[in-house]
């Protein structure tokens, strides 16, 4: 059984998501409902909710419409990684308030549609390091090249946990695999991360990608940060540009049919659990 770790919910009559317009293929409502019945399909045993980068005054109602979600009998909802502003100095407080809050797993700021100042400036900073030693982890989301950026931010919190979504997302399409490993070779050598392997269809040739084609990324990796920080997730409805939950589930299947029973649990649920206590 699968737990996703990132799950996108967008619904367009009570949040407002200023990116959508710029992806139609995406400015559409993906709801709960349609998720949960294909997800259960697949064999997905829960699921945390990823920030879908709402308008910043709809943040704290982003989270409190998916815990409404979870709340539902059966729901598959377990927690909500929460978007947040380092950069602002209100972070301290919305710190202080969502560590009281249990449902809430970890924090996420869109870094790569970002300028790169925006995590170097010394307020965003000063704010990664006040999560120190606390439950909540930190998901970046960058591109290849601000991995580098990534790794720094990893290193300036050491008792801060630190996800990096997507593989780092990698750039399948136009095969740059060589500057992306060497990435990841470099990140993953900080104890403090952990690499969730989800949705990277998405960067692949929709029309003529397959299991090979994601073969060398997945193994790298699984190689650079072995299975006790590997995680798994959907990215859902971005894995939509690549053919969707279910191709991406058969995909992962595929991938790691030759691993043990052992590896297998530790990357689909097994080191989700440990990472946020599920």
């Amino acid at each position: 059984m699968l737990i996703d770790t990132h799950l996108h919910l967008i619904d367009r009559s009570v949040l407002s998501y200023p990116w959508l317009s710029g992806v139609p293929a995406l400015d559409h409502d993906f709801l709960y409902a349609a998720y949960q019945l294909e997800a259960r399909r697949c064999g997905i045993a829960g699921a945390l909710h990823m920030e879908v980068d709402v308008a910043e005054g709809d943040i704290q109602r982003e989270t409190e419409i998916v815990r409404g979600l979870s709340q539902v009998q059966g729901s598959l909802l377990m927690g909500a990684i929460a978007a947040c502003r380092p950069e602002s100095k209100d972070f301290a407080a919305y710190l202080e308030a969502q560590l009281t809050d249990p449902f809430v797993k970890g924090f996420r700021r869109v870094l790569h549609v970002m300028p790169d100042e925006l995590s170097e400036s010394a307020l965003f900073r000063e704010n990664i390091r006040r999560m120190s030693g606390s439950r909540l982890t930190f998901d970046l989301c960058v591109l290849p090249h601000q991995i580098g950026k990534a790794a720094a931010l990893v290193d300036l919190a050491p008792d801060v946990s630190f996800v990096l979504d997507h593989c780092g997302v990698p750039a399948i399409a136009s095969e740059a695999f060589e500057p992306w490993k060497k990435g990841i070779e470099a990140i993953s050598k900080r104890p403090n991360i952990t690499c969730k392997v989800s949705g990277i269809v998405a960067y692949a040739k929709a029309e003529s990608w397959n299991v090979e084609t994601l073969r060398p990324y997945v193994s790298q990796v699984t190689e650079s940060f072995g299975w006790d920080r590997l995680i798994w997730g959907s990215d859902w409805p971005v894995c939509t540009l690549g053919g969707g939950l279910s191709t991406w589930v058969a995909a992962t299947q595929a991938l790691f049919a030759g691993c043990s029973e052992t590896e297998r649990t530790k990357l689909f649920s097994g080191n989700a659990r440990r990472l946020w206590t599920l």
